[in-house]
C-alpha cells in the first residue's frame, strides 16, 4: 500500500520535524491516484509553505455597509433644519424608473382597492354574524383581528387570480425574459461567478448537484465565461476534510482545475451573508455577475446562460430571481409539497411578478446578481440597539433586494425560466425548524419598514414577511376570543339595558346562515386558486402530472392535508414568534439533504402538547355548546391527530407507493431533466471521502488537507498554542478530541503536519492512532494511491 511504502522509504529520509513534513507536501501530492494533484491544480508558496491553488489570486475590494437610518422624525428634523446628509443615498442605475414602473404603480393601486373592497364586505358580514354586531368590546376585538387576517388572505387570493390569467394568456408584456437577446454569444468580459455557500452539508449530495450543473453548463459551449466557487463555512472536522477531497475529485472528473475553486472560512461571521461578503471582498471585482446557489440547488446550463443574457440585455437590472422547482424527495410529505409548489406555485409567482415587476423579491439562491451595484449598495450593517431584534441581519435576501432597488436597480422574478431546481425538507418537523429561523429573520427585517429611501413595494415586502408568521398568533388569538364569546353567551345572562336611561333593549341577534355564507366565502378564497391551477394544467396538458384524473385526486388530497396541517403550523409559528420576540436563541443549522423520517418519540415530544391542547379545547367547547364543536373540529381535531400525521407523512414507503399510483406526480418525476438524473446518479455513486483521522494518518490525505489551508504567521505565542494542541491530540486520540480541537488542527497546516509525523514516530501516540495505522482505516482514494 502507498501508506506503508511512503513511510518505509520516503518519510524515513526527511527530518523529524513538521517543517520537513510540510516541505514534502508537493512530493506527496504528486503521488496521488489519477496523476499528480500538484501538477493538475498548481501550487503557490505562502509564507514559505507550498499550498494547493484552491482559489484564484485575491483582488481585495472594500464593502462598506451604510448605517441604518430608522427614525423618520429625525430625518424630517434634519430636512427642516437644512442639515445636509454627509452620506446621501445614490441612485446610479442607468434607468432607475424604467418604462414598466408606471404600470406597476397602477397595478398595485388596483390590488389595494380589491383587497380593501373585499375585506370591507367580509367585515360587514362578520359584524352581522356577531350577536351585538361588534358593539361589545370582545366582539370588537374579534372584528379587528378578522380584518387583519382576511386582508392577508385576500392579498394571496388576488395574487393567484391575476397569476392565473397571466399564465392562461401566455404571459404579459413586461416579462423580463422577453428582453433577452436570444442565443447571442455572451461577451468576453461578461464573466460570471457561480457561488455555492455551504455549511456542514451532505458532501456527496452537494458535489453531485454541482457536478450536474457544471456538466450542463459545459454542454452550452459558454463554460469559459463562468467560474465556480464552493464557499464553505463548515466547522465539523469530518465535513471540512471531506469537502477538500470532494473538490479535488470533482475537478479531476470534469477537468475543472482553474475553474472550480474552494475556500473555507476560518472567521465565520454573519452566516451566509458574511460568506458572500467575503467572496465579494476577495474576488468580486473579477466578475460582472454572481449566480448564487443553495447547497441543494441544481441549475441547467441553458438557465444559467439565459440569466446572463437577460442581464446583458437589461442594463438596469440589478438582480433576477428564478422560480426554483422543488424535486428529488420521496417522502409523502415532501412529495406533497413538491406537488403543491409545482401545481399552485406558478400562479403565485406569476401574480407576484404582475404586481411587483422590477421591484420584486430575492429568495437568496438560484438568482443572478450584478456585482458592482451589489458590492456598492448591499453590504448589510447590523441593526442598531440591543436584544433579540438587533444585531446581524439573519434573512439577508429580502434586505439586499430592497437595497438594490433603493439604488435604482431593478429586481425581477423570471418566473417562466425553466431549469432551476431545489429540494424540500423531507418532513414536517424539519420544515418547521427552517421556519423558526426564517421567522426570526423576517421579524428583524420588519424594523427596516421605516428605513430611509426604501421603495414602498419593499416596505410592503417587510410587512408581508413578518405577517407570514405573525398571522399565526393573530389567528390563534382570534380563535381564543371566539371561544370566549361562546363562553360569555352560554354562561352569562345577557344585558338588554347597558346604558343609563336606555329606552329600548339591545337584543342579541344570531344569523347562522350568514356565518355559513362567510365560511364558504373564506374557503373559496383559500381553495379556488388551487382549483384554477389544476384547470390550467387540464388546458395545457396533464400527462406529465399523471393525467387529469390523477392530478385532480391529488389536489383534493392536498387540500385536506393542508387543512389538517394549518392548525399545527399555527401553534408552532405562534411559539416561534414568541421565542423570537423574547430573545430565545436559535441555532442556524443546515437542513437534512436526505429523506429523513420522523420517529414516534420525536413526534410525541414535538406534538404532545398540541394534542393535549386540542383535546382540552374541544372538551371545553363541547361542554359549553355541543353544536359549536362542529365549527371548531377542523382546528382541534387536527391538533389531536398531529402525532400520527407527522409520523406517517414522513414515510418514504408511503411517498413511493403514491408515486407508483401516479399521485402527486410532477414533470420532474415523470420526465426528469438530465440535470436531476445526473444529480441522483452522482449522489448514489458518492463514496466515502477523507475524514479527520485520514487527514492525520494518511500521507496523501494529510498533504491534501494541509495544503488547502493558508498557513498563519508564526510567533512564540502561536508556536506554544500549536505545540499544546498537537500534544493533546497525540495523547488523547481522535475520539476524545472535541470538534473544536479538531477544527483548530485543520486550520493550522503546521499543526496538522506535526501531528501526522508524531502519530507515526512517537511511541506515546494514543492506541487509537496506532489502530488507525495498523487496521488501514484510511479508506479514501488517497490511501490506495
Amino acid at each position: 500500500m502507498a501508506t506503508a511504502a511512503w513511510h518505509a522509504h520516503d518519510l524515513a529520509e526527511i527530518e523529524s520535524d513538521s517543517d520537513a513534513v510540510l516541505a514534502s507536501q508537493p512530493v506527496r501530492l504528486s503521488l496521488t491516484e489519477g496523476g499528480s494533484l500538484a501538477a493538475a491544480a498548481g501550487l503557490n508558496e505562502v509564507r514559505g509553505v507550498q499550498t494547493l491553488r484552491v482559489a484564484p489570486p485575491v483582488r481585495r475590494t472594500s464593502l462598506i455597509p451604510r448605517p441604518w437610518s430608522l427614525n423618520p422624525l429625525a430625518r424630517l428634523w434634519r430636512k427642516i433644519t437644512g442639515r445636509q446628509d454627509p452620506d446621501p443615498l445614490v441612485r446610479d442605475a442607468p434607468d432607475p424608473k424604467g418604462k414598466w414602473s408606471q404600470a406597476g404603480r397602477r397595478r398595485r393601486w388596483m390590488l389595494l382597492a380589491l383587497m380593501i373592497a373585499q375585506t370591507a364586505l367580509a367585515t360587514h358580514f362578520m359584524a352581522s354574524v356577531l350577536p351585538y354586531h361588534g358593539a361589545d368590546p370582545l366582539e370588537f376585538s374579534v372584528l379587528v383581528l378578522f380584518v387583519l387576517l382576511f386582508g392577508w388572505v385576500s392579498a394571496g387570493f388576488w395574487t393567484a387570480i391575476f397569476g392565473f390569467f397571466v399564465l392562461l394568456f401566455g404571459g404579459e408584456r413586461h416579462m423580463i425574459s422577453k428582453m433577452a437577446a436570444g442565443d447571442a454569444p455572451i461577451a468576453q468580459d461578461a464573466r460570471t461567478a457561480i457561488v455555492m455557500p455551504i455549511c456542514n452539508e451532505d458532501v456527496g449530495r452537494v458535489f453531485a448537484g454541482l457536478r450536474a450543473t457544471y456538466e450542463s453548463l459545459a454542454r452550452t459551449d459558454s463554460l469559459e465565461r463562468f467560474d465556480f466557487f464552493i464557499l464553505s463555512d463548515s466547522n465539523e472536522a469530518d465535513n471540512c476534510t471531506a469537502e477538500v477531497d470532494a473538490w479535488q475529485a470533482l475537478c479531476r472528473e470534469v477537468g475543472g482545475f482553474g475553474r472550480i475553486f474552494y475556500r473555507r472560512r476560518q472567521r465565520r461571521v454573519k452566516r451566509k451573508s458574511g460568506n458572500l461578503d467575503d467572496f465579494c471582498r476577495r474576488w468580486g471585482s473579477d466578475y460582472r455577475y454572481m449566480i448564487v446557489l443553495d447547497a441543494d440547488s441544481v441549475m441547467s446550463g441553458e438557465c444559467l446562460t439565459k440569466l446572463v443574457r437577460m442581464m446583458e440585455s437589461h442594463p438596469s437590472a440589478g438582480l433576477i430571481q428564478t422560480a426554483p422547482l422543488a424535486a428529488g424527495r420521496e417522502t409523502f410529505y415532501a412529495r406533497l409539497q413538491q406537488f403543491a409548489g409545482r401545481v399552485y406555485g406558478p400562479l403565485f409567482t406569476a401574480g407576484l411578478h404582475y404586481w411587483q415587476l422590477g421591484e420584486s423579491h430575492y429568495w437568496g439562491h438560484n438568482a443572478i446578481i450584478r456585482l458592482k451595484p451589489f458590492m456598492e449598495h448591499c453590504a448589510l450593517a447590523p441593526l442598531p440597539g440591543k436584544g433579540a431584534m438587533s444585531g446581524a441581519i439573519l434573512s439577508h435576501d429580502f434586505v439586499e433586494a430592497a437595497l438594490m432597488r433603493r439604488a435604482g436597480w431593478g429586481v425581477w422574478i423570471a418566473y417562466d425560466l425553466p431549469g432551476s431546481y431545489e429540494e424540500m425538507p423531507p418532513n414536517l418537523l424539519d420544515e418547521l425548524k427552517r421556519d423558526r429561523r426564517w421567522c426570526q429573520g423576517n421579524l428583524m427585517n420588519f424594523r427596516l419598514f421605516l428605513a430611509e429611501g426604501m421603495h414602498p413595494v419593499h416596505r410592503a415586502v417587510f410587512v408581508t414577511g413578518a405577517m407570514a408568521y405573525v398571522s399565526a398568533p393573530l389567528w390563534f388569538i382570534f380563535l381564543i376570543l371566539s371561544t370566549c364569546l361562546l363562553a360569555k353567551h352560554t354562561l352569562v345572562v345577557p344585558e338588554y339595558f347597558t346604558a343609563p336611561r336606555q329606552l329600548f333593549p339591545v337584543w342579541p341577534e344570531w344569523h347562522p346562515e350568514r356565518a355559513l355564507a362567510l365560511f364558504s366565502a373564506t374557503a373559496t378564497l383559500l381553495f379556488l386558486p388551487k382549483i384554477l391551477a389544476v384547470l390550467l394544467i387540464w388546458v395545457k396538458g396533464a400527462k406529465r402530472f399523471g393525467g387529469w384524473f390523477a392530478v385532480t385526486v391529488s389536489m383534493f388530497i392536498e387540500m385536506v392535508f393542508s387543512a389538517v396541517l394549518a392548525p399545527v403550523r399555527m401553534l408552532f409559528h405562534t411559539q416561534f414568534v414568541l421565542a423570537a420576540l423574547t430573545g430565545i436563541a436559535i441555532q442556524w443549522k443546515s437542513p437534512p439533504r436526505e429523506d429523513a423520517e420522523t420517529h414516534w418519540g420525536e413526534a410525541i415530544r414535538r406534538h404532545g402538547l398540541q394534542t393535549v391542547i386540542g383535546m382540552a379545547w374541544g372538551g371545553v367547547v363541547y361542554w359549553l355548546n355541543p353544536d359549536f364543536i362542529w365549527w371548531l373540529m377542523p382546528i382541534v381535531g387536527s391538533m389531536m391527530i398531529s402525532i400520527p400525521v407527522s409520523v406517517f407523512s414522513s414515510r418514504v414507503s408511503l411517498g413511493r407507493g403514491l408515486k407508483r399510483a401516479r399521485l402527486f406526480l410532477i414533470p420532474e418525476e415523470s420526465w426528469p431533466p438530465k440535470e436531476l438524473r445526473m444529480t441522483e446518479k452522482y449522489t448514489a455513486e458518492a463514496g466515502k471521502h477523507v475524514g479527520f483521522v485520514d487527514a492525520v494518518i494518511d500521507p496523501m490525505a494529510n498533504a491534501l488537507v494541509a495544503s488547502s489551508v493558508k498557513p498563519t504567521l508564526d510567533d512564540a505565542k502561536r508556536d506554544a498554542l500549536r505545540a499544546g494542541r498537537v500534544e493533546t491530540a497525540l495523547l488523547k486520540g481522535p475520539t476524545k478530541l472535541t470538534n473544536t480541537q479538531k477544527w483548530e488542527l485543520l486550520n493550522d497546516p503546521r499543526a496538522l503536519a506535526a501531528l501526522h509525523l508524531l502519530v507515526w514516530t512517537d511511541p506515546r501516540a494514543h492506541p487509537e492512532w496506532c489502530d488507525a495505522r495498523a487496521n488501514g482505516l484510511s479508506q479514501g482514494f488517497l490511501a490506495s494511491a
